[in-house]
């Protein structure tokens, strides 16, 4: 500040003419001891007491006079938000204008509460929202915070939250230090580090409860945590150069107060020396302790507490070589702010003392000065509102409120070859911007890969993510998405279901073209059932020739021979029928397999039930008067019947596929990369009506077959009729819930399988005894024997 002072007054631009005069008084960071300072520079009174002030001068304008001071008309300080609050209040209705360097409250910026508060220090609210980027930036999701049990630490906190909120950024835990408690607190804090997951560590507290909680993590040897630093210890020479920090803090990555060189400051400092200033305790405070002697000039207003045990100096000491915390001014950060400070009150004070225009009671208008003697703190107030300059490094300077842009410094701390701690730039804030060389970072270890720290690893692609009932959402398990679903980024919330044509891959990440699959003759279940069918059509072709040679004999010629060839024939048609349903479907194939299975299978039947009327005709006729039955059941009768009950179903048929006939269509409704490409019903009625007149003729068969089963004959064809007929309905009755249960190819090879199996009842149960007779048995193959009771 003394150095700003001096500067301007030798300026010739800024308050030519104006002397600045200045008193600074140690509040002791003491809230009580500043407001005493305060209240005693603003009224005038010499109490010795501790504060910042700053007034204008003009010449000796702070001269003592009768043992006070004049009243001065600005403060700077409040170094702590607390301070800065107390002080802020207490001096606004006084209008005395408060300029804080270090005090960061965001409550601070409330205009309404605190009219006369200014400060070159920007809000916490912009490095705690740094803080919330970097966490987003690396994908830091899951991070534990310890803050200092105060308005700084719950404010950062809050911010902090608040910056994250949607950006799937989870605190992990909040631990808080409290500074009567530090070292309870301390430890409470490192084990709640070490249990938890989280592996970036974000700290809102002071350096020297960071420098306690840092030696209990070490005392845990918790040494894999990275850290986020706020500006309160960030640029702590304290810590980097504590030996337990490069143990648990490698590789910091921290907010600082934003540092400027100050030209021809370092050169002021070196040539300071007590015979100069022999007014300044400070200096030969200071001088006593580095060179460990006393200056030869006298200290006004008391003696050193060690001025009676050392030496006098010989007058050649210099800090010209002295290397230590006060001579070093390469990262000027509260110094810098200070020097802004003064900057902005004598801009302030130059626009009020400069002459302006203002207009008279007479409407004239008139030159307006004001004469640096006279200044108001109310006036004063008003042009530091108004303030807007270059600063001399060239950088633009207002107050936006009370705060002024804000700008941060980012830093790193990182190892040197010697195991030691440095500090590096690695980057800037500005405003909200955050701008950063992510290749000059050292992270944790000296390595140079980025921590990973997270409640559950990234859902992959395939996967979505499910939040744990309970738990922040940064925590949560990945489910893989079901069939037919895919996901093709990572931690996709949901999984996207393919269109129909289409089926997810074996890693559910991309939808691929469904594969078209039909009952083949190339797969084992096609070629087992084409085997089955060709075996019927062999079995049934050898009975027709059994039946061919021995069509003389009276097993065959029994109970009209001309229908046993018709039937055998029709079972032979059913047996090849089955044989078209094998294969790709196709527009024909769709409407010739329903077409031949139909009417093979009504021939079939309508046979058995002529066969079945001329036996119980038969047995009528015999009775007296019946003798007329048999003319209505004649060969050409029973060919007519046969043709009849045929025809309405070719009729059914051919209605059915004009009409709406089945096509050849993918089903799509069943699971799987493969889809069945089967011939669908467009109309059920004509299928139903198909299976139908069917079941109605089976039906009728097997109940005039049951009727003729006990008509006297040694060889009853009914009997044979009845067992077949049960067989047939049996099969067809389970043919239904089968069909409809079996997905895709499988209800082919069901309706395949009904219609084998159904053909070889009729043909075992009918055919089978007969061939037994006329192959094994001839003897039996005569009429007496069969005719015989």
């Amino acid at each position: 500040m003394v150095f700003a002072m001096e500067e301007i007054n030798h300026s010739k631009t800024l308050l030519p003419g104006v002397k600045l005069g200045y008193h600074i008084r140690d509040s002791c960071a003491l809230p009580p001891w500043a407001i005493q300072a305060a209240l005693s520079l603003v009224g005038g009174d010499s109490v010795s007491c501790n504060a910042a002030a700053l007034p204008n001068n003009s010449q000796e304008q702070f001269e003592k006079r009768s043992g006070t001071y004049k009243p001065v008309p600005l403060i700077i300080g409040g170094a702590s938000s607390k301070t800065a609050l107390i002080l802020s209040r207490t001096l606004a209705p006084l209008s005395i204008p408060l300029m804080s360097y270090t005090a960061s409250c965001p409550c601070l910026s409330d205009r309404i509460q605190y009219p006369n508060f200014f400060r070159t220090m920007a809000s916490d609210i912009y490095q705690a929202r740094a803080v919330a980027q970097l966490a987003i930036r690396f994908k830091w999701t899951w991070i534990g915070a310890v803050i200092a049990n105060n308005d700084y630490g719950y404010m950062a906190v809050k911010v902090f939250q608040e910056e994250i909120h949607g950006a799937e950024v989870c605190l992990a835990f909040v631990a808080t230090l409290q500074r009567e408690n530090i070292v309870s607190d301390a430890r409470r804090a490192a084990l709640a580090i070490q249990a938890s997951t989280a592996r970036v560590i974000l700290i809102f507290s002071w350096y020297t409860d960071v420098r306690e909680l840092f030696m209990q993590l070490e005392k845990l040897n918790v040494t894999d945590r990275m850290f986020l630093a706020s500006e309160a210890w960030s640029t702590s020479g304290n810590l980097l150069q504590h030996p337990v920090s490069s143990k648990v803090a490698g590789g910091v990555l921290g907010v600082a107060i934003r540092s400027s060189p100050i030209p021809g400051f370092e050169r002021y400092l070196r040539s300071l020396n007590p015979s100069h200033r022999p007014d300044d305790g400070f200096l030969r405070e200071f001088w006593e302790k580095e060179f460990g002697c006393s200056p030869s000039a006298k200290f006004p207003g008391g003696n050193s507490p060690q001025k009676a045990s050392l030496p006098p100096c010989r007058g050649t000491e210099s800090l010209e070589r002295v290397q230590n915390l006060f001579t070093d001014t390469s990262q000027l950060r509260v110094t810098y702010n200070v020097y802004l400070a003064v900057y902005a009150v004598a801009h302030a004070l130059h626009s009020l003392l400069s002459c302006s225009i203002g207009e008279s009671p007479s409407g004239q208008n008139i030159s307006v000065c004001y004469s640096p003697k006279h200044i108001k703190p109310t006036e004063l107030m008003q042009h530091l509102n108004k303030v807007n300059f270059t600063t001399p490094q060239g950088e633009p300077f207002y107050f936006d409120g009370a705060d002024v842009p804000a700008k941060y410094d980012l830093v790193n701390w990182q190892k040197t070859p010697g195991g030691k701690l440095k500090l590096v730039l690695i980057g800037h804030v500005d405003g909200f911007d955050l701008h950063l060389n992510e290749s000059a970072i050292q992270w944790i270890s000296g390595s140079n890969q980025v921590p990973v720290s997270v409640c559950s690893e990234n859902c992959p692609a395939g996967t979505r993510k499910a939040n744990r009932k309970g738990e922040p959402v940064c925590c949560f398990d990945c489910i893989p998405c079901a069939d037919g679903e895919i996901s093709n980024k990572t931690d996709s919330l949901h999984c996207e279901r393919c269109p129909p044509e289409f089926w997810s891959n074996a890693e559910r990440t991309t939808c691929i073209q469904r594969q078209l699959d039909f009952l083949s003759y190339d797969e084992t279940l096609g070629i087992t059932l084409t085997a089955v069918a060709v075996s019927g059509v062999t079995v049934t072709t050898a009975v027709f020739m059994v039946f061919t040679h021995h069509r003389k004999t009276p097993m065959v010629r029994a109970n009209n021979s001309e229908l046993s060839f018709l039937l055998l024939v029709s079972l032979k048609l059913c047996f090849l029928c089955s044989l078209v349903f094998i294969g790709r479907p196709s527009a024909w194939s769709c409407r010739f397999q329903q077409a031949a299975f139909g009417i093979s299978f009504v021939l079939c039947v309508s046979c058995l039930q002529v066969k079945t009327i001329v036996v119980l005709a038969a047995f009528r006729s015999a009775r007296p008067g019946a003798e007329a039955l048999m003319k209505w059941f004649g060969p050409s009768q029973q060919r007519g019947s046969v043709c009849f009950f045929t025809s309405i179903q070719i009729i059914i048929c051919i209605i059915w596929l004009s009409l709406s006939p089945p096509m050849p269509q993918p089903d799509l409704d069943i699971p799987g990369l493969k889809v069945t490409l089967k011939c669908n019903m467009a109309s059920v009625v004509g299928f139903s009506l198909v299976l139908g007149y069917i079941g109605l003729l089976g039906c009728t068969s097997l109940l005039l077959a049951f009727l003729a089963r006990k008509l006297p004959d040694n060889f009853n064809e009914a009997k044979l009729i009845t067992f077949s007929m049960l067989i047939f309905c049996a099969v067809w009755v389970a043919f239904v819930p089968a069909y409809i249960s079996s997905p895709g190819k499988y209800a082919v090879a069901v309706e395949i399988f009904a219609i084998l199996a159904s053909s070889f009842g009729l043909l075992l149960c009918i055919f089978a005894p007969k061939c037994f007779i006329i192959l094994l048995r001839p003897e039996k193959n005569t009429k007496k024997h069969l005719m015989a009771r």
